[in-house]
């Protein structure tokens, strides 16, 4: 299941039914679940904790060092959960002290080649990364959100949870929950229908999400205002998880 030219640090834990790949280097203090399969020519460094039934394909780097100035070489930590594909050529850098000094990928995740996740980044669950999309430092994003090809995310922007952001789009400032949102720089267009439709939201939930979309978007409303009047719409989930998402932000939302 390793094959001989493997590079693995004596230190490093490698559980059960875990496949590696020809000229693949595991360093210290790396972790690896079980069921794990880790192609050829794949660097993953520590310390960096790997749950079960992972893919990584080859040319990924998993858990370098981030190029951010400030790193001075403190031990930081990646941690990725259970069942994510990581294709080829993939870069996910550990944390930095100033932050929590860890970057935490969840679970059933698909980023696909040449995607980058940088340092004390939050990915959720489910969430996929298309060829070349990439997050700055800092970066967190909600479950199922969507990133397509050479999106690009800037540092300590929040991507709600079902977000779209489409081809190419530079996002400078928070997505609420739900919305898509295309160009460079991102603006938002409408709601992630068809999404959330496959996510098991009804059609009151999805009709409820437009309303509030439409609040926030359509009316001309400052934002207060805004905000005020979704909360009249009342308690649904969807409503809760889109103003949780817009009274989180720290950057300000996408206008």
């Amino acid at each position: 299941m390793i094959h001989p030219s493997a590079v693995i640090d004596p230190t490093a834990k490698i559980a059960d039914k875990v496949t590696i790949g020809p000229w693949t280097m595991i360093g210290a203090d790396v972790e690896i679940g079980e069921g794990c399969d880790i192609s050829s020519h794949v660097v993953i460094k520590g310390p960096t904790n790997i749950g079960a039934g992972n893919r990584i394909y080859q040319f990924s780097t998993i858990g370098d060092d981030t190029p951010d100035v400030k790193y001075k070489g403190e031990p930081t930590r990646l941690i990725i959960g259970d069942n994510n594909v990581i294709r080829e050529g993939v870069t996910i850098h550990r944390g930095t002290v100033q932050d929590n000094s860890e970057t935490i990928i969840g679970n059933n995740n698909l980023l696909m080649a040449y995607a980058h996740v940088g340092h004390d980044c939050v990915i959720g669950d489910n969430v996929i990364m298309v060829n070349n999309a990439s997050v700055s430092g800092h970066v967190y994003v909600g479950d199922w959100a969507i990133l397509s090809g050479y999106a690009l995310v800037h540092q300590y922007v929040h991507i709600g949870p079902h977000c779209f952001i489409g081809p190419a789009a530079f996002v400078y400032h928070d997505v609420p929950a739900f919305i898509t949102a295309f160009g460079s720089p991102a603006e938002p267009r409408t709601i992630n229908r068809e999404g959330l439709k496959r996510r098991g939201y009804t059609a009151e939930q999805i009709s409820l999400a437009n309303q509030a979309y439409k609040l926030l978007y359509r009316r001309g409303l400052q934002l207060d205002e805004a905000i005020k009047a979704i909360t009249k719409l009342g308690d649904d989930p969807a409503i809760l998880q889109f103003l949780n998402s817009i009274e989180k932000s720290t950057r300000g939302i996408i206008r």
